[in-house]
């Protein structure tokens, strides 16, 4: 392939924008990926990616593609999570990971060979699972492509051929007939390989045995010409790998017996007769060693790296449709995102009325943090329905306290955060024009929204989100400038609403301040071909609707507002509780 292959990212050359730790919490989903994963590594990847934002058409189409074929096949995600999973595993913990030059223990190096046809099995079921599967987005059908190409190239094939034949080779050993020599104290003075034999030994009586060595007219071998006696004795060699698993010397002369067992009496030594056939067995398999590591070293980082590393992007996807499974096991709606601006086959296309310049229509929305409880029936929500376009470009959010400003504020923010990701959205249906950033001014704490400092901090603090956003841009607005008196704040709120629809960029500013929904008309006057509206919170007595909808403020005073919300009215004051 030219390019390296990605669930998450076709274009490498594209830039990214990196949503901030605040604004990352203030849209509430902070709390919802820790939900995803049980594991940090996993929480933290997720995080990592979503927060990379980009207003590439092709790139957010490319996610919700892939994020639809894995959500609508359970089966196929199951099957390859747990085939990458092995895949993994072997990177991870097995010899691939080591030098390939090295020069390792035959041992080792069959082992090695297990490992290599594990991970042809697996590229073989991946291929089968993907290719099982009726595919319709570009990434995973590249990902399809790539592992047939894999799968069907000659190498691979010849691959195959090769562990078939060492594996042949190898299941040939069975026994290994070693000699030892002795000095004048009948200690052993060396060990050394006589032959490899196709063989296994057979045991005999050790008791009968070596009765017959020691008494024997004959026990003194004259020469040192081996006779061809596959018998031989077993002598248990303590701590050995395993209770089961026998030290075994074939058809030795008895002080020979004698000073072996002395050897196998000290720990130490037993290492040494370990190691010692780990180094004999490798000098004669020596031929078959080196085959093989030019094998591993012919084929195997260049493919397993490939697939291992697609790993973690799928794992982002499973996550995500494992947790929306359940929720819309629960009742809860979802649905697949719709980019503005690109067709089926990635072309332009307009969306709606051409003049209107609509760039999002969201279809019963809500606030994902709404069914973080387990006991939240679906039914309890409200879903709202909103649009940006060129007349509805800026809202100006009022209603009373705790009416759910700041739930419909966040609303969006997870829409597009969510859709961008690739991943379904609350709601029924989005269509929407990605952004390059979400920037949020949200209080520190809202229960303490009139005392969070001067002024000029917060001035200071919107100048940098003003100045970082651009018409590609979402901006998210709570409570901002109520910090100061009502005039002050005012003043000031009216001079960067203006502002900001001079830049274009689309913004909820969710506020208090109901006479800035009221001059709405004479801040059009002076707007461009962005305008503000007045967006309120249904006003249905003392119960709270959450319901939002386009028309003028229907709150009276600001100063209520905050007095209920503080808990200063008189009836608040004097009521005894």
């Amino acid at each position: 392939m030219s390019q390296k292959l990605s669930l998450l990212f076709p274009n490498p050359d594209l830039h990214f924008n990196t949503l901030s730790d605040v604004a990352f919490h203030d849209i509430g989903m902070d709390g919802v990926v820790k939900k995803l994963s049980v594991y940090e590594n996993e929480q933290t990847y997720i995080t990592n990616v979503m927060r990379m934002m980009t207003s590439d058409l092709y790139t957010a189409r490319y996610r919700a593609e892939v994020f639809d074929d894995i959500y609508n096949n359970k089966s196929m995600r199951e099957d390859l999570m747990k085939l990458m999973d092995r895949i993994n595993f072997l990177r991870e913990f097995g010899s691939f990971k080591r030098d390939h030059d090295a020069q390792q223990g035959v041992w080792d190096l069959l082992h090695r060979l297990d490992e290599l046809n594990s991970y042809i099995e697996c590229i073989e079921a991946i291929h089968k699972c993907l290719s099982d599967t009726e595919l319709k987005s570009e990434g995973l059908i590249r990902l399809r492509d790539h592992v047939k190409a894999l799968y069907t190239d000659n190498s691979f094939d010849a691959l195959k051929k090769d562990i078939k034949a060492l594996k042949a080779d190898t299941r040939s050993l069975k026994s290994v007939t070693v000699g030892i020599n002795l000095n004048e104290r009948f200690e052993a003075s060396g060990v050394g390989l006589i032959s490899v034999n196709s063989k296994p030994f057979t045991k005999s009586g050790i008791v009968s045995h070596f009765v017959d060595k020691v008494t024997g007219a004959d026990s003194i071998h004259e020469g040192t010409e081996w006779n061809g006696d596959y018998k031989y004795d077993e002598i248990n060699v303590k701590r050995a790998i395993s209770d089961d698993t026998p030290f075994v010397v074939p058809a030795l002369s008895p002080m020979a017996l004698m000073s072996l067992k002395a050897i196998a009496d000290s720990e130490k030594d037993e290492k040494n007769i370990t190691n010692y056939m780990d180094e004999i067995a490798s000098r004669m398999l020596s031929k078959t060693a080196r085959h093989l590591r030019e094998i591993l070293g012919r084929y195997v980082m260049l493919t397993i790296t490939d697939i291992t590393d697609i790993m973690p992007e799928f794992i982002y996807y499973v996550r995500w449709a494992e947790y929306i499974e359940k929720l819309r096991a629960r009742g809860f709606k979802f649905c697949k995102p719709k980019v503005i601006g690109l067709n089926d086959n990635n072309e332009p296309e307009e969306y709606g009325d051409a003049s209107v310049g609509q760039v999002m229509d969201a279809r019963g929305v809500y606030n994902i943090r709404l069914i973080e409880d387990d006991n939240t029936n679906p039914s309890s929500i409200v879903p709202n329905n909103l649009s940006f376009d060129k007349k509805n470009w800026l809202y100006i959010l009022t209603g009373a306290n705790r009416g759910g400003k700041t739930m419909i504020t966040q609303a969006i923010g997870q829409m597009y955060f969510l859709s961008q990701g690739g991943i379904y959205a609350p709601g029924t249906a989005f269509l929407y024009k990605p952004v390059d950033g979400i920037y949020t001014h949200f209080p520190a704490d809202e229960d303490k929204t009139l005392d969070l400092g001067r002024l000029g901090e917060e001035c200071k603090r919107f100048k940098e989100l003003f100045e970082s956003a651009t018409s590609d841009s979402l901006l998210l607005l709570n409570e901002t400038f109520s910090t100061t008196s009502f005039e002050e704040g005012y003043y000031i709120a009216k001079d960067c609403i203006k502002a900001i629809l001079s830049k274009g960029v689309r913004t909820i500013y969710n506020t208090h301040m109901h006479k800035l929904a009221v001059d709405v008309p004479e801040i059009n006057e002076d707007a461009g071909q962005y305008r503000a509206s007045s967006l309120i919170v249904v006003n249905k007595g003392s119960e709270r609707s959450y319901e939002v909808r386009v028309a003028p403020p229907q709150g009276k005073s600001y100063a209520s507002d905050i007095a209920e919300k503080y808990g200063v009215t008189y009836d608040m004051l004097t009521t005894k509780h």
